[in-house]
């Protein structure tokens, strides 16, 4: 989770996660909610096992391609198991809108949501209560800790995972989701929160280690609030093949309105070092990669390298579908490029991505304010709204604080999306307190049921 502190933002994948006292690490965790998840709900499908039971494969890589192959083209992920009356229950309603909301009013679900997700009439009388605020977007995980949550065959035709998510009576979570809101005018954009981003202990980082980037020490891991990760090197044709496949699936099997990258579609500067990289950066500028990782060449050379793969996934994902929208949550510009090689920038100028949602979690609103004030959230040329913490597991933030910064963007016509949807009211001690609260904030508007 992002901590709300000026000089240190972090990423939407931290933003998730309580402060790191008392906390286990992202294995562990992952582990107690999958075992809390195959209890309660039905397996899905032939060759699916229960929902979240961990794969039991063999960690070990298959398929990779020859070292410096051009990337592949771009095909369309393979079709999900035959399995009649097992499959997805694909949502029936078509995007209502084309093009990302403007003014924005979003929400993400994150994993912490899944029990209100994978409930029916949670999920209704959440998905209810937001249209009567005003929301437009809600932007459900659908990629974390190298898993797919939803009904992928790409993950398990490579044997990734061997789990799938059902609800608590038997539907698909996504599937119901997007029917739900879009009948209420809103829009669903499925959110690809981990990226390149994978716990060590994750099939995709034990299958594929050669996937794995490093630091100049040979190091494949750095720390997060959710404990120590590993990053897919975003420059393999094999990496980008996986993450074109799972957008591919997901826009196929579900009327989706847009889908979403973050801050982890990027790389921290400190990688790039492993012997893929160091012979393609070789073979293309005829040097050595510098020691510096800041070095000016080395950063430009890395954020081109995911600006073009960027510009092939959205001619794909837009040839099957093409009113589909690419919206993009990043932290501001000089951070994202100078320690994340994510040029969104130049992204937004040459119409790479439809929306932009910026990560500005800080504590106070004096400072809040201030970041306000980056050149990149003037001039808009696109929609540009802000990510706004709306808490931590049982610690939301408080109403006044959340007031003060909706005030402020709606004063400079910027749109706002909330992270995330248990703190904004359900996941407190006082839902019903905190509703009416929120609802002081936000207007309610009421729609015909």
């Amino acid at each position: 989770m992002k901590r709300p502190v000026l000089a240190s933002p972090c990423s939407i994948h931290q933003r998730r996660q309580s402060a790191r006292a008392g906390r286990e690490g992202f294995g562990a965790a992952a582990k107690v909610v999958a075992i809390a998840l195959a209890l309660a709900a039905p397996w899905v499908g032939p060759g699916w096992a229960a929902p979240f039971q961990l794969s039991q494969h063999n960690a070990q890589s298959t398929g990779d391609a020859a070292p410096l192959a051009p990337p592949e083209a771009l095909r369309p992920p393979p079709p999900p198991p035959p399995a009649p009356g097992s499959g997805p229950s694909l949502a029936p309603a078509q995007p209502q809108r084309i093009g990302p909301a403007k003014p924005l009013l979003g929400v993400w679900f994150t994993l912490n949501d899944m029990g209100t997700l994978r409930d029916r009439p949670k999920l209704e009388e959440a998905v209810n209560q937001l249209g009567r605020l005003g929301f437009t977007t809600l932007y459900p995980v659908v990629w974390n800790g190298g898993y797919a949550y939803y009904a992928s065959a790409v993950t398990q035709q490579r044997k990734l995972q061997d789990f799938s998510v059902r609800g608590l009576q038997g539907q698909d979570p996504l599937a119901e989701l997007i029917t739900l809101a879009q009948n209420r005018g809103m829009q669903v954009v499925p959110w690809f929160e981990f990226g390149f981003m994978a716990p060590p202990s994750s099939e995709l980082a034990k299958r594929h280690p050669q996937w794995l980037t490093q630091t100049r020490e040979g190091g494949t891991t750095s720390m997060s609030a959710a404990g120590e990760v590993v990053w897919l090197n975003p420059f393999r044709p094999e990496v980008q093949q996986l993450l074109t496949d799972l957008a591919l699936e997901v826009v196929t099997l579900y009327a989706v309105d847009g889908v979403q990258f973050d801050d982890h579609f990027s790389l921290p500067n400190t990688f790039g070092y492993d012997a893929y990289t160091r012979a393609l950066y070789l073979r293309e500028t005829g040097r050595s990669v510098p020691a510096n990782p800041q070095e000016a060449a080395w950063v430009r050379w890395r954020a081109d390298k995911l600006t073009a793969f960027l510009r092939r996934l959205r001619t794909a994902l837009k040839a099957r579908k093409p009113n589909l929208f690419i919206s993009l949550s990043p932290n501001y510009a000089d951070f994202a490029y100078k320690l994340q090689l994510q040029d969104w920038r130049t992204w937004v100028k040459d119409g790479l991505v439809d929306e932009v949602v910026v990560q500005l979690y800080r504590p106070d609103l004096e400072s809040f304010t201030a970041e306000l004030n980056r050149p990149e959230l003037q001039g808009r040329k696109l929609p540009i709204s802000v990510a706004v913490m709306a808490g931590q597991r049982m610690r939301p933030t408080a109403m006044p604080l959340l007031q003060g910064k909706v005030a402020a963007l709606r004063q400079r016509g910027l749109g706002v999306a909330f992270f995330h949807y248990g703190p904004l009211w359900e996941a407190t001690a006082d839902p019903a307190g905190r509703l009416r609260e929120l609802q002081g904030v936000l207007g309610e508007r009421r729609v015909a049921e």
